[in-house]
């Protein structure tokens, strides 16, 4: 059982960033975030109305080690910059803790 999830709810910037928003997130983002310590597994969802995406990502670690362990990822120039991902609103990004 995953010890939780992180969510992260996003889009593309508009109609034409959306090959490059769906490239970088499958072809760069995803391999990249499962390679940092405490990702175990990612499902991306796409809203039946249209609005966005739902990444679903569990974590093998304590949520907050995970996160800690991504920042430094990102910190550390590991993680590629986003391409085509709406920034203005940013996406929204949630951790949970499974319950016992």
């Amino acid at each position: 059982m995953p010890k939780g999830i992180m969510t992260v709810h996003s889009r593309p910037a508009s109609d034409a960033d959306a090959a490059a928003y769906h490239d970088w997130y499958d072809n760069h983002h995803i391999p990249e975030l499962l390679g940092v310590d405490g990702f175990a597994q990612a499902t991306r969802y796409e809203a039946v109305d249209g609005d966005g995406f739902l990444a679903v990502y569990e974590l093998d670690l304590e949520p907050e080690v995970a996160r800690a362990n991504l920042d430094a990822a990102q910190k550390g120039g590991s993680m590629t910059r986003p391409d085509g991902l709406q920034l203005d609103p940013p996406p929204i990004v949630r951790l949970f803790r499974a319950r016992a």
